[in-house]
């Protein structure tokens, strides 16, 4: 492979020589993880950057206030977004599997039941968020404006969080039988529309937080059709068929299929609904500190969110590699891909974490015109990018037990790290002299404590066990 990713094949060489040779990972493994996650990397960088700029666009058009009622906003789409990443981690670690275990008519009722799955999930949601957004966003404020601000924006984009579960469970589908390109394509071309769209109806047109809103949704659904288009029709113009996809077998719920289908989604479930309501409390207690602080925050959250866009290509590399050679009887190959990913991640981490913390006060600045924004976001900004490191292990970790179907100990992880220990550290600013100190130490906490619980999971290798158990099928 000369060339990959269009990098030059020399270029590549030399890093992946200069990784083999420090121990990092295997040149050839390296090739692998690289083909497989970039276009996920591209991807996830497309996303976060995406809603970076929507939140810096709102914040330089209106102010302060807007940005802290996006974080009370998003605050909610975020339950949705997060089991929409549980259900879609239980179908890439099934199809993966059964794809490269050769049950193609297997994972094809999986991806199906998933589809069923996320509707009954999602629907409920945009009927609450739609219609008493002005009542869950009260129940977090820093000042009248931005409740206002934040209810609007929320009921506004409460139906697109259907089209983010369709995208979300069709982005993994493809990933888990090595296809991460279609993906990527569709997802950075909804996100460069989202991006032209709100400028158009923030800017142009004037329509503020809700033009915001009205832009993620038109995007959203844009990028879900077109991924649906794929696994209905196994096939897009010009390029090979698709293996697997919907089946018209199984529109209801499939309970043989549904059973190891909820039993590796639910923990992966659990565990992104404790990160996305940990954001609650925390949210609640910068807003003691007024709007600024709450947009510091939120800001420097966005930021760590935009370097996480790494662990898009090393997650999911990791669960669809993991899984495959899991599938394929392989353990050895699996595990050897498991660590050296990880050890990736951690170098990968590390670097961009530096980058950001050297350029923290002009990445401030992208955000407001505010000089105290300014000077309360850059600190938040610089402890979020330190912290990212071990969301890094963390997320990479994770994708591997993913790829295994060992999905509980991440979820165990999440729990003791954010409400043990995060919670608890970011409340003290309110109860002792810390303050706006404590919730520095809180953005840390959040991410070490559930990267080392998962990665001491990976390190028992129980989670070998738990994909021998899987690989038997329903």
């Amino acid at each position: 492979m000369s060339r990959i990713g269009g990098l030059g094949g020399t270029a590549f060489d030399a890093v992946a020589a200069t990784l083999e040779r420090v121990g990092v990972i295997e040149r050839e493994r390296f090739r692998a993880t690289f083909g497989l996650g970039w276009p996920r990397l591209v991807t996830g960088f497309a996303r976060m950057s995406q809603q970076t700029v929507d939140l810096a666009m709102v914040g330089l058009a209106v102010g302060p206030a807007a940005i802290a009622g996006l974080a009370f906003a998003y605050a909610y789409w975020q339950i949705g977004n997060k089991i929409s990443l549980g259900v879609s981690g239980g179908s890439i670690s099934l199809v993966s599997q059964y794809h490269g275990g050769g049950r193609s008519g297997l994972a094809d009722r999986v991806i199906t039941q998933s589809y069923v799955l996320a509707t009954l999930v999602s629907v409920p949601l945009v009927v609450l968020f739609a219609t008493q957004a002005a009542v869950l966003v009260d129940v977090m404020t820093a000042g009248e404006d931005a409740v206002r601000y934040g209810s609007l924006y929320l009921a506004a984009v409460a139906p697109g969080i259907v089209f983010e579960f369709y995208t979300k469970i069709a982005s993994r589908i493809f990933a888990g039988i090595g296809d991460t390109r279609t993906p990527m394509v569709i997802r950075s071309a909804g996100a460069v529309v989202n991006v032209v769209l709100n400028g158009v109806l923030i800017f142009g047109l004037g329509w503020g937080v809700v033009g915001a809103a009205v832009g993620t949704v038109v995007a959203t659904g844009l990028v879900a059709g077109a991924l649906l288009w794929g696994l209905v029709r196994r096939q897009y113009p010009g390029a090979e068929p698709i293996p697997v996809g919907l089946t018209r077998d199984g529109l209801l719920l499939d309970t043989e299929v549904v059973a190891p289908l909820v039993r590796v989604s639910a923990p992966l479930v659990l565990q992104e609904l404790a990160r996305a309501l940990v954001v609650f409390p925390l949210l609640a207690i910068a807003g003691t500190f007024g709007a600024v602080t709450v947009a510091a925050f939120e800001i420097a959250r966005r930021i760590r969110d935009l370097i996480n866009s790494l662990s898009w290509g090393t997650s999911i590399a990791a669960s669809s590699l993991v899984g495959r050679h899991l599938g394929a009887d392989d353990e050895a190959v699996a595990t050897a891909y498991g660590s050296e990913i990880i050890q990736l991640a951690v170098v990968a981490f590390t670097l961009l974490a530096l980058v950001v913390v050297a350029f923290a006060r002009p990445i401030a600045g992208l955000f407001t015109a505010d000089p105290a924004t300014i000077e309360r976001t850059v600190p938040f900004v610089r402890i979020g990018a330190v912290a990212s490191i071990a969301l890094g292990v963390d997320r990479s970790t994770t994708g591997v037990l993913r790829g295994a179907g060992d999905t509980r100990w991440p979820f165990y992880g999440a729990i003791v790290g954010l409400y043990l220990f995060t919670v608890p550290v970011a409340a003290l600013g309110v109860v002792t002299w810390l303050g706006i100190g404590a919730l520095y130490g809180a953005l840390l906490v959040e991410t070490t404590v559930p990267a080392a619980i998962t990665y001491y999971r990976y390190r028992t290798g129980k989670w070998l066990e738990t994909s021998r158990s899987l690989r038997d099928g329903p």
